[in-house]
């Protein structure tokens, strides 16, 4: 039970409201003084009927203007208050006594030394860090804010000290004790690239593996020319991301970069958003290629893309201009193209599904990014980066990776790639259940075998007509390298006439 009076100041005012609780044997919790006329009071609940006799004798005391019940104490919120947000914050902290000695901790901390609250608080902090003595410093003449870099068990941190000092009589204070922020040198770098608002697109991109290096090397190279780009990849990969990396190492990185969906993109619609619309010599619609001027258009999934929009890109790639839909006026084109897909274009040139001449202009530079499986040194470093991300957007204590957990993301094939593993990370932060380590049963990935994929019940067909259908597939992929019957025979390790057979029972013809 807690009660707001509001009064006037006066001495003895609280010993008088004591006196009336105390016929009642009512026994105060807690009292809160303000300086703004108001008195707060808690105490153990008591009955409705006791409350109605106690709020008018409370009332009838001296400089007393009114009682009501309140749901909590203006202490009690700033306690609450604090506490949300240190247990919010990633950062490390602590505040100590004067003597170094910890009172409170926030879980960031807590995981960091790896222990339960009641192990360290009361404990000298010096206990778990070195490289600073704590005690020594809050013993000097004149305590100052100070940051020094100190280790836990062999990881270094930057701690920052910051001493709490409480007002006395004649202005004159009291050092109470000291608040202690520890920040990893990943969390510093982020800090100090956003102060300097120097961050560009590849400082984004994280790459450990020596797959993932050389893919960025050519990535930077290759921001700095202005011929088409093409990025190939699994789907989740990060194509888009090097794309929007790209444009912004690139001298036209203070135009537009607009990305475009083609798989989203109903073929009835496709060239007038790509290139816009003309009615009556009015231009009705500007389109994407009018809108990006100066700046780079990304074309996500370019295999996606209509006939009839490849003819007019084959045509603003050739000339550097365009025709809107309606229109007679050539349109110069001021852009950068950027392509992506996930699949085997030369292999749709092979069946027609795509122009041949189309895949060579949009083919001038290229470079593959590797799938998770291809560069697993990076899959725990990018759960921890999405870990701590997640956790700050969602105000969710940053938790650690338990061992099962990390053997568990090693060795899962990851077929939706860096995608699939940053919605998992997303999934399992958002349905936190308290737990102090991100567990296998938190992710909730589906079964996947490398080699033979989900495990499921889906499957509709035969064997056979499966078999017809993957060695369709390989012969359309290796035609083009071996474009003779003998060449591809020879390849495959079996006959001449075989192969013909083949070739003519799947309808794989040579490009015309």
């Amino acid at each position: 039970m807690r009660l707001e009076v509001s009064c006037n100041d006066r001495v003895g005012l609280a010993k008088d409201i004591l006196v009336v609780l105390e016929k009642y044997g009512i026994n105060l919790i807690a009292i809160d003084a303000s300086n703004k006329g108001f008195l707060y009071l808690q105490f153990a609940e008591i009955s409705f009927e006791m409350l109605r006799e106690l709020m008018p004798l409370i009332r009838k005391v001296e400089s007393v203007h009114d009682v009501r019940t309140v749901s909590f104490m203006p202490s009690e919120q700033e306690h609450y208050a604090l506490k949300t947000l240190l247990k919010t914050l990633p950062d490390s902290v602590f505040s100590l006594d004067a003597k170094g000695r910890i009172r409170i901790v926030n879980e960031s901390a807590l995981l960091t030394l790896d222990m339960a609250e009641h192990e360290v608080v009361d404990e000298s902090l010096n206990h778990w860090v070195q490289g600073f003595n704590f005690a020594r410093w809050l013993s000097e003449p004149q305590v100052l804010a100070i940051a020094s870099r100190v280790t836990i068990n062999s990881n270094e941190y930057l701690a920052e000290m910051l001493p709490i000092y409480l007002p006395d009589d004649d202005d004159t204070t009291i050092l109470a004790g000291a608040v202690v922020s520890l920040k990893s040198p990943a969390r510093v770098g982020k800090q100090f690239n956003a102060l300097q608002n120097q961050t560009t697109g590849f400082d984004n991109v994280l790459a450990i593996s020596d797959k993932m290096k050389d893919v960025l090397k050519q990535a930077k190279r290759m921001a700095q020319l202005d011929a088409p780009l093409l990025i190939t990849g699994e789907t989740g990969t990060g194509k888009e991301l090097m794309a929007r990396a790209s444009h912004d190492a690139s001298m036209r990185r203070n135009h537009p970069f607009i990305a475009i969906n083609c798989a989203a993109l109903p073929d009835s619609v496709a060239e007038e958003e790509l290139f816009g619309f003309v009615s009556n010599g009015q231009v009705v619609k500007r389109g994407f290629f009018d809108e990006a001027k100066g700046g780079t258009v990304f074309l996500d999934e370019i295999a996606e893309m209509s006939k009839a929009a490849q003819v007019k890109l084959l045509r603003l790639l050739q000339d550097g201009a365009f025709r809107r839909m309606g229109g007679d006026e050539e349109v110069k084109a001021d852009v950068r193209i950027i392509c992506s897909t996930q699949k085997n274009l030369a292999e749709m040139c092979q069946t027609g599904e795509f122009r041949e001449d189309l895949y060579y202009r949009i083919h001038v530079l290229s470079y593959h990014m590797p799938s998770l499986r291809e560069r697993k040194v990076d899959v725990i470093p990018l759960t921890e980066m999405f870990l701590e991300h997640y956790s700050q957007q969602l105000s969710s204590p940053l938790r650690r990776i338990s061992a099962s957990c990390r053997d568990y993301l090693f060795s899962y094939a990851w077929p939706g790639n860096v995608r699939q593993l940053k919605n998992a990370i997303f999934r399992a932060v958002s349905m936190w259940d308290g737990a102090t380590e991100l567990t296998v049963e938190q992710l909730k990935l589906p079964s996947y075998a490398e080699g033979f994929g989900y495990f499921d019940e889906e499957f509709e067909g035969t064997l056979d007509e499966a078999m017809k259908e993957y060695e369709a597939s390989l012969l359309r992929r290796l035609y083009p390298a071996y474009p003779s019957t003998r060449q591809l025979a020879k390849k495959l390790g079996v006959s001449h006439t075989a192969i013909a057979n083949k070739l003519r029972d799947y309808n794989i013809s040579k490009k015309r």
